[in-house]
């Protein structure tokens, strides 16, 4: 059931919204066909919409290796869509309040909206936010491990996060619905293209030790610390869309950084806030379809910092503000105009898993049949996840890992499948001949954490390169996947960014100003 969300009020958005306004199997594989720039003869459609996806109270919690529940709901969840058309071609961004999104959850959607509404797979991305509050779409899939024996079983289905189907199919209808009623609501527009800057929410959460290791979260005031092990990126990338009597009925918006802010409860995180802070500005039916950047190392937390953390709450307000801000000022900066062609391609890679060695499956093996007291909470997650793993590897050694690439004039947005670190999206970005290149991390399924190659090396290390069976892919991924996203891109000929037009020729200086001083 479609629950309305229309008129819901938590305390506090009120001066949130004043400060606003001061301011897939069904894959296309092979090369993308190059696109010549639209002529403006088919001017650019496009249609938003919104669908609520909160999972109820006492379902599962995402973003961990066990256990956990939700309580109460803090703000909705929901599935965000935008499909765009040059009367060519159309394309669908969506933005899903998840953790992550499985592989086969996007092969349903894409058949299922191809069925109703005609889009071709290829051409729909679908993005998680990575929401770690959000409800249980992402985790170990129902019968998964049946193959397995009891005990690995009751290790997965039992003491792992998991998926809840009921909750997964209802997700996949609104997400369908959504797109469809995007479509059908398109309607002519006038888009703008831009980039911001945030760079004081977002710090890279890996260092390098004195120990010459890197370490993830080494702890604020370690005198151990040397440097950050890792780059961010403060980009805020924004796609705009104007109806003809000019009002704001969309947005996309890109920026990288891990949704674990966790305002308590049920919740989008922070991009609650950045929805809240546009619609402040432009109006409370603005869609705004959130698709994260490459953040696999980079979170809201400062390692360096010398003072306390935020509270929760005001944690998801400061990031989702300033990011949200940002997007404000860059919408208000855009010229709106032609924003064609736009053009979807997808290349599917084959890609191995890395496997736990003899020594450390036997030592995972003795730890997960001890008590969890015994062992220590930590080392027996990750004993289990290696026991899982071994399971997971008996039925698919390989995996195999989508790329894609979501053209839209002069913008293209680069789909990766997993947790990528932020080196791979800057290398995206300076490799890229697309005036505007936006990273999108968690597209179309979670493969993981896909960290660089050097955090693999003698000095790497850190949660993430550990092996389990969320990660696990052979150490190469990343820059597979970097390389397939540029090719894709580099078939398809980048749009134009509107420009206002040009001013008059010189006509003569201002005659109220063009005097010398007055004193008498």
């Amino acid at each position: 059931m479609n629950r309305s969300i229309v008129g819901r009020w938590l305390p506090g958005v009120g001066s949130l919204s004043v400060l606003a306004s001061l301011l897939g199997g069904i894959i296309w594989v092979g090369p993308a066909r190059a696109v010549e720039p639209a002529t403006g003869s088919c001017p650019l459609t496009a249609g938003f919409a919104e669908a609520d996806i909160t999972p109820d109270v006492g379902m599962e919690a995402p973003g961990g290796y066990g256990k956990s529940y939700h309580q109460v709901v803090h703000d909705p969840c929901k599935v965000r869509a935008a499909v765009l058309s040059d009367g060519t071609r159309r394309v669908a961004v969506v933005g899903v309040d998840a953790l992550g999104v499985h592989g086969e959850f996007v092969r349903a959607a894409r058949e299922q909206i191809q069925q109703r509404c005609g889009l071709e797979p290829a051409s729909i991305m679908i993005a998680a936010s990575h929401s770690h509050s959000s409800g249980p779409l992402y985790g170990v899939l129902p019968g998964s491990y049946d193959h397995a024996a009891e005990f690995v079983q009751k290790l997965a289905y039992e003491h792992s996060t998991c998926t809840n189907r009921e909750y997964y199919e209802r997700v996949l209808g609104q997400l369908v619905e959504a797109v469809c009623q995007a479509d059908a609501a398109r309607v002519a527009v006038r888009c703008g293209a831009g980039q911001g800057v945030e760079d004081q929410v977002a710090f890279n959460r890996r260092f390098r030790m004195r120990n010459g290791l890197t370490f993830t979260h080494p702890g604020q005031g370690n005198p151990e610390i040397l440097e950050p092990a890792g780059p961010t990126d403060p980009e805020v990338g924004v796609v705009g869309a104007w109806n003809e009597q000019g009002k704001l009925i969309g947005c996309v918006v890109n920026f990288a950084c891990h949704a674990t802010t966790s305002p308590g409860g049920i919740s989008a995180n922070y991009v609650y806030y950045l929805e809240q802070v546009i619609r402040g500005m432009y109006g409370p039916d603005v869609v705004v379809v959130f698709v994260p950047g490459t953040s696999g190392d980079v979170t809201q937390v400062d390692n360096l910092s010398p003072y306390s953390h935020p509270a929760p709450e005001d944690w998801a307000r400061l990031v989702g503000g300033r990011v949200g801000a940002e997007a404000v000022k860059v919408l208000l900066s855009m010229t709106p105009g032609d924003l064609g062609p736009v053009h979807g391609a997808s290349r599917v890679l084959d890609i191995a898993r890395r496997s736990p060695s003899p020594e450390r499956l036997q030592q995972a093996w003795e730890l997960v049949r001890q008590d969890v007291a015994t062992v220590g909470h930590t080392d027996w997650t990750f004993a289990k996840e290696v026991v899982l793993l071994d399971a997971l590897l008996q039925r698919q050694p390989r995996v195999s890992a989508e790329v894609q690439a979501i053209q839209i004039g002069p913008v293209v947005l680069c789909g990766l499948p997993g947790e990528v670190f932020c080196q791979f999206g800057l290398d995206l970005k300076h490799a890229s001949k697309f005036p505007l290149t936006f990273p999108v991390s968690f597209a179309n399924d979670c493969l993981g954490y896909i960290p660089t190659e050097e955090a693999f090396g003698e000095q790497g290390g850190g949660y993430e390169t550990r092996i389990s069976s969320y990660t696990n892919l052979d150490i190469t991924a990343g820059r597979q996947m970097v390389d397939a996203a540029l090719e894709l891109s580099r078939q398809l000929q980048p749009g134009i960014i509107p420009t206002r037009a040009p001013h008059a020729p010189f006509g003569g200086p201002w005659t109220y100003g063009n005097v010398p001083p007055q004193i008498h």
